[in-house]
């Protein structure tokens, strides 16, 4: 590839939303660089995403300190591609990171204390090759450690410049709460949580995540929209060899393609279908039509999948007809 020039009419293909109250505008779509930004991932064909995601109006790129494989790599490799092809992009980019899986051996490399998130934050800067990035989040609770200590860390972080806002993931609602009026009182932009979110997961309704973000005004961004990949059409005839459950079976296994499991993704298609819509779109637009979702993070293996789910923002709205029949299938009430 020669040197990369964005396509000038990007702005033009994407819907922006406002992260809760704050002025941080995200994009719909967002790209995770969870799965095919690590070491063993091609250099060129990281790019070809990164450019085709920009080039569609996708501004913003998601990391954890942890991403690979092996830990840090998505990171290096961002930070390569960023130094190389985006630099004049950089003030129209918003770059996250996470810390609290475990990153390296001993008591100091995982969950929530102080000494782990900022030190954690200094490696993923340098990784990065950034001064700062745009929200920094704690990756998931720690039972252990006071909130206080973890939420400290993160104004530390926001205070000190290495962060321009702060953000939650996989916590539920309680301890949203909690996090939330301690960071307030510390005078933290606080904007955003991430969390699982899919027709097929709904913990976030039941943990009261979903309620408390509203009540709250902040900010939501959903991973794993497409469940690993089952809501879409490459399962619907059973498991293609190059899915992941053959190739990184890490995540997403064999087993989780029970017969029910296929019975109700061919229902959920017929309703796409209906909509116009392909099963990876419908799935995308259903996470965007509820209230308090600011976007939604793909990932993607070759541009295609992301300008395929660009198209998701064509059709975001849906009847209360289909949403029941999308809510039953999903229990299992029409087998």
């Amino acid at each position: 590839m020669g040197k990369y020039h964005a396509e000038e009419k990007r702005y033009e293909k994407m819907k922006y939303v406002c992260s809760g109250h704050s002025g941080l505008l995200l994009p719909a779509i967002s790209l995770g660089l969870w799965h095919n930004f690590g070491d063993g991932s091609d250099e060129e064909a990281m790019k070809a995403l990164l450019f085709a995601a920009f080039d569609h109006g996708i501004t913003h790129f998601d990391l954890a300190n942890n991403y690979g494989p092996d830990n840090g790599s998505a990171e290096r490799n961002l930070g390569k591609i960023l130094r190389e092809n985006f630099l004049p992009y950089r003030d129209e980019l918003v770059i996250s990171t996470k810390a609290g899986y475990t990153m390296w051996p001993g008591p100091y490399g995982d969950y929530g204390s102080r000494k782990y998130l900022l030190a954690s934050l200094d490696q993923s800067l340098a990784r990065l090759g950034l001064p700062y990035v745009d929200i920094f989040y704690h990756h998931r609770m720690d039972p252990s450690t006071p909130l206080e200590e973890t939420m400290g860390a993160l104004a530390t972080a926001v205070h000190s410049g290495k962060a321009l806002y702060a953000g939650l993931s996989n916590y539920d609602g309680p301890t949203l709460r909690k996090a939330a009026e301690i960071l307030d009182g510390l005078q933290v932009p606080f904007i955003i949580n991430q969390n699982r979110y899919s027709i097929f997961d709904r913990r976030i309704e039941e943990n009261g995540l979903l309620e408390e973000t509203r009540k709250l005004h902040k900010g939501l961004i959903c991973f794993s929209p497409l469940a690993q990949g089952l809501l879409s059409d490459r399962y619907l005839h059973g498991i293609p060899e190059d899915s992941r459950m053959v190739t990184d079976p890490r995540f997403l296994k064999k087993d989780a393609l029970t017969p029910k499991r296929l019975r109700q993704i061919a229902a959920l298609n017929d309703i796409a279908e209906q909509r116009g819509q392909t099963l990876a779109e419908m799935a995308l637009s259903w996470d965007l039509s509820h209230e308090g979702v600011t976007s939604v993070l793909i990932g993607a293996s070759k541009p295609s999948q992301i300008l395929d789910n660009v198209k998701a923002l064509n059709n975001i709205v849906f009847s209360e007809r289909e949403l029941n029949a999308i809510d039953e299938i999903a229990s299992g009430v029409t087998e």
